[in-house]
């Protein structure tokens, strides 16, 4: 580059610190774009006042405003965890993964539990890992013990529990591990 162009000698100006006026519109822009908890939200805004810095005159009440766009609809909890729980489960992911993730945002133990897996989620969520990571009865090869016990620890990393794995992993073909999910939708 030559020494004289713009790009070197123009130098990023650091954001103006928050105020009560930018605080309020960051976290409109914020629930605007995306689908958030309270916890992430306040998070979020306490992280940008570290960053940015406060002028305002007292000091920033981020709870406030957080419950604030709790009580306009902006936020709710219960509706981002359904969506969340929803989408880690259709993903493969295990009922406790799903509520590590769920409490991670921020969501109370109450929203948890109601928006926990049932038996017939956890095994569609189960055999969706299994087959989209080719374990068990979808494997192209035949698996040895080694591997056996490799692909149960994954299942159990990603959140299911031992029993519900292995009853993947042991299914004698697809069409059995299917038929067992179909066993909890016919329970229901």
């Amino acid at each position: 580059m030559r020494e004289g162009s713009p790009s070197k000698s123009r130098r990023k100006r650091p954001p103006k610190p928050l105020d009560e006026v930018r605080l309020r519109d960051l976290a409109l822009a914020y629930v605007a774009r995306f689908a958030t908890s309270a916890g992430k939200l306040e998070q979020y805004l306490k992280r940008k006042l570290r960053e940015r810095g406060w002028e305002g005159e007292s000091a920033p009440d981020v709870r406030a405003l957080v419950a604030r766009y709790v009580e306009l609809g902006y936020v709710d909890d219960t509706a981002y965890a359904r969506t969340k729980a929803g989408d880690l489960l259709r993903r493969g992911y295990g009922p406790r993964r799903v509520a590590q993730a769920l409490g991670q945002a921020g969501i109370d133990e109450e929203v948890r539990g109601r928006v926990e897996a049932s038996e017939l989620e956890a095994r569609e969520a189960a055999l969706h890992m299994a087959r989209k990571r080719r374990f068990g009865p979808f494997a192209l090869d035949p698996v040895d013990r080694a591997l056996r016990e490799k692909q149960l620890a994954a299942m159990i990393r990603a959140g299911h529990g031992f029993d519900i794995a292995r009853a993947v992993l042991d299914a004698a073909s697809e069409k059995a591990a299917e038929d067992w999910v179909r066993e909890a939708h016919d329970d229901v």
